[in-house]
């Protein structure tokens, strides 16, 4: 396979390739996120490490998941519980813990390749609800045609919700993507952004709360 190997310790990615080449596989590594997203297009697998000196890891994973349904396993250093379910949620096929052994990974690999590729998920990039239309690749809002102006944060939490519709999204997992950072669930902040968006929209039906499990897109009544 062509595999893309983001990693920005020179070390270890020379000692990965190495053992990947030995397998058959082509290699091409990335040190950088911008380079990664630039060349994941063109490979068959990618190995994601999350300790990126310019973005990271998760980010670039959600950027990339965005785009492309390409098998993705995250190696990384990170061993926290909610470190993994933060990759798998974003869409890791798999999440292998630093140091781990040459052979474990070529049988992860093997394995992703074997449950075959993910299909995209069916996406539209303006989302509407009644007279509220909300431009996912613009990042605009419009409410009956006249443009609503939203912080980066409330329309983060909006397109969270818009992109499926329906699904009721968690408050950790909306604090997890939108701010970095899940336990700010003590906090209000969530509480405010959603308040803000019904009174900036002037649809209070337009984000649904569901008491003890989350928010989902609602209707604009």
């Amino acid at each position: 396979m062509r595999v893309l190997l983001v990693e920005d310790d020179d070390r270890l990615a020379s000692a990965l390739t190495t053992a990947l080449a030995r397998h058959g596989h082509q290699v091409t590594r990335a040190g950088l996120a911008v380079d990664a997203l630039r060349l994941a297009g063109g490979v068959d697998f990618v190995l994601l490490d999350l300790g990126l000196p310019d973005m990271d890891g998760l980010d670039v994973l959600r950027r990339l998941r965005r785009v492309s349904a390409v098998p993705l396993i995250v190696v990384t250093a990170r061993t926290e519980e909610r470190e993994v379910l933060r990759g798998l949620r974003s869409g890791a096929d798999d999440y292998l813990v630093k140091p781990f052994r040459t052979v474990e990974l070529m049988a992860r690999m093997e394995a992703v390749v074997r449950r075959g590729t993910r299909p995209m998920p069916a996406r539209d990039d303006v989302v509407s609800v009644g007279d509220v239309r909300i431009d996912l690749e613009s990042r605009q809002v419009t409410v009956a045609g006249e443009p609503v102006t939203l912080t980066r944060r409330e329309f983060d939490v909006l397109a969270m919700l818009a992109r499926e519709p329906g699904v009721v999204r968690g408050r950790e997992e909306i604090l997890d993507e939108v701010w970095g950072d899940p336990l700010l669930s003590a906090s209000r902040s969530l509480d405010v952004h959603v308040a803000n968006l019904r009174s900036k929209t002037g649809r209070p039906g337009l984000v649904e709360t569901l008491r003890g499990t989350g928010y989902r897109l609602g209707s604009t009544a």
